[in-house]
């Protein structure tokens, strides 16, 4: 997708000009696990135009694979991002209609080739959430991939601006993770994706630990194919200040994930996927799913002090912050 957002913290065209940068939830997980030294592919649909072509080059730039991004369709998606500041929301406006992504088919792809090789697909809850379309190629992506034996996991990401095609998100997002391994998202997500009930206010955006543990089981009963839930928390006190956490279960365990108290947010777009993204890479680094929730918080923790979608942050800096260097000092 292409990123258009006004300087600092300006309104929407209070001034004449828009930054352009590139993202999206899995270019996102993509672009971090790429630096964090994986082998990424990326699959995708793309218009065979300059903005397409430059897409691609800020893919190939980071060190993702783009063999299998197919050239067609005559738009890329957009997005326009107002940050907010202190009391003032950050606001979000999608122009995705007809690009081409939504506008693929199944059958576009051909995932025999796609994912070959491959031993982890994540997809999210965005792509689906744009089209019938979409949501059949998504669906079709994750029974190829489960039923060769990929890993799957899928962050459930819930956006309700963008679900208007006639299908409710439980009745799409439901069967995509069926087929799935791991899931991950907020207490929102479990609730408007999944038609899982939370039996608190999700809108204050805190929830006592017990709360989150008897989801998380939820979420497992519903979908026995999971292996692993992760739930991310944010306690929102302002648009500039948040407490992040996240927590994580398995079949047999609970694990709540460190607390990071962010007092001066510079971007919050992408955390999620940073998070995403830290746990793929928490679990194969450390083959502890412990330690793997601890990882994925602190990476994605750090995104909330770089601007843009990605995550530019190296295996050492998440790391650092996991021993406790937080302080900021200038390292010299």
């Amino acid at each position: 997708m292409l990123r258009l957002s006004p300087p600092g913290s300006e309104r929407l065209f209070q001034s004449p000009r828009l930054s352009a940068r590139f993202g999206g939830g899995e270019a996102n997980v993509a672009v971090s696990l790429a630096i964090f030294g994986h082998r990424i592919r990326y699959i995708s649909v793309c218009p065979p135009n300059e903005v397409g072509d430059a897409a691609v080059s800020e893919l190939r730039k980071w060190g993702v694979e783009t063999d299998h991004i197919l050239r067609q369709g005559i738009r890329l998606g957009v997005y326009f991002d107002e940050t907010g500041a202190n009391q003032r929301p950050g606001k979000i406006i999608y122009d995705r209609e007809h690009s081409a992504i939504s506008d693929a088919k199944v059958g576009a792809i051909d995932w025999d080739a796609a994912l070959a090789g491959v031993d982890w697909f994540h997809t999210t809850g965005i792509t689906p959430a744009i089209s019938a379309s979409a949501a059949d190629l998504t669906l079709q992506a994750v029974r190829r991939a489960r039923a060769s034996g990929i890993r799957v996991s899928v962050d459930l990401n819930f956006r309700g601006k963008l679900w208007k095609y006639g299908t409710a998100a439980p009745e799409v997002m439901g069967e995509i993770v069926r087929s799935a391994d791991v899931a991950i998202g907020n207490e929102e997500d479990c609730q408007k994706s999944l038609g899982i009930p939370v039996e608190a206010d999700v809108a204050s955006g805190s929830l006592p630990l017990a709360a989150y543990e008897k989801l998380t089981a939820g979420v497992l009963e519903r979908f026995p194919n999971l292996g692993l839930v992760a739930i991310t928390l944010r306690e929102s006190q302002s648009a500039d200040q948040n407490i992040w956490s996240a927590v994580l279960r398995n079949k047999e365990k609970f694990w709540p994930g460190p607390r990071y108290e962010i007092t001066d947010i510079v971007d919050r777009i992408g955390s999620g996927d940073a998070f995403a993204a830290g746990l793929i890479h928490g679990l194969d680094l450390f083959g502890d799913e412990e330690k793997a929730l601890a990882f994925a918080v602190a990476a994605s923790c750090l995104k909330h002090s770089l601007p843009g979608d990605f995550n530019l942050v190296s295996e050492n800096d998440v790391l650092a912050l996991m021993k406790g260097e937080k302080s900021g000092r200038v390292q010299r």
